[in-house]
């Protein structure tokens, strides 16, 4: 028997809910065929943090999630990427597919210069073994996708 309150819920407790709604969703072999689903799910994912966070979605050749991970930490407005270390993990899960993500606290979603480095860096690495990059995708007060505005 579940405990019910009649106190309210903090802002916190509410956002904590809502995670769990959304990973309950969106479980191992959920399909990511639509960029707005995708931009949902990461913006209840990444949009909470105050720092930047790069994540990566891993995907099986029909779209389903393999696994949601979140691989780097950074600051207010940057955080360091390395494509080796998504390779390797994407090599561990046998991902046939990637959607890389992160967030800009800021709120801005436009894409920098180093995001577009970095984002044609993870490709190439992938290329190699056969991984596809589907998209990336900036979370902000309006989330930006790669793939939708031609920067893939």
């Amino acid at each position: 028997m579940k405990y019910v309150t009649t106190e309210p819920l903090t802002a916190e407790q509410v956002l904590e809910k809502a995670i769990e709604l959304i990973d309950a969703k969106y479980t191992v072999g959920a399909k990511f065929t639509c960029s707005q689903t995708t931009k949902d799910y990461l913006k209840c994912k990444l949009g909470v943090y105050e720092k930047e966070v790069f994540a990566v979605l891993f995907m099986d050749s029909q779209h389903g999630l393999i696994e949601y991970k979140e691989m780097f930490f950074g600051t207010i407005n940057a955080a360091a990427v390395y494509p080796r270390e998504i390779v390797k993990l994407a090599l561990t899960l046998n991902a046939a597919a990637v959607v890389l993500a992160h967030n800009h606290p800021s709120g801005l979603s436009e894409a920098s210069l180093a995001d577009k480095q970095i984002t044609e860096r993870i490709k190439k690495a992938l290329a190699l073994i056969d991984i596809n990059v589907l998209d990336h995708i900036i979370i902000a007060k309006e989330p930006l996708s790669f793939a939708e505005t031609g920067l893939l």
